[in-house]
């Protein structure tokens, strides 16, 4: 965190899930449109604190971080992100539960 000692980094390869490589694209794709920038993102991970950084997956910060600066652009609300939320949930918790696979 902030130039706190890490260790080292590891640098073997890692395979990416579906779900980090979705979340990369929508960084791209909603950075690429506009809302919001490398500066936005960054100030919203930041804004997470050590305990994030500390409990949290790379993705799943940026994930949140996404989010936060969506809600704040105006594109939906967390109250309408909430709903959506309860809609996904009863699908299952499985791509296979939700597609009756």
């Amino acid at each position: 965190m902030g130039g706190d000692a890490a260790g080292p980094v590891p640098m073997e390869g890692h395979d990416f899930a579906l779900w980090e490589k979705r979340v990369d694209a929508l960084m791209a794709l909603c950075s690429a449109k506009g809302h919001f920038t490398v500066d936005g993102l960054r100030r919203a991970l930041e804004d997470m604190g050590e305990d994030a950084f500390e409990n949290h997956s790379y993705y799943e910060r940026w994930v949140a971080a996404i989010n936060q600066n969506l809600i704040e652009a105006g594109l939906y609300t967390l109250e309408e992100l909430g709903t959506r939320m309860q809609v996904v949930a009863a699908r299952g918790r499985t791509y296979g539960d939700a597609s009756g696979a």
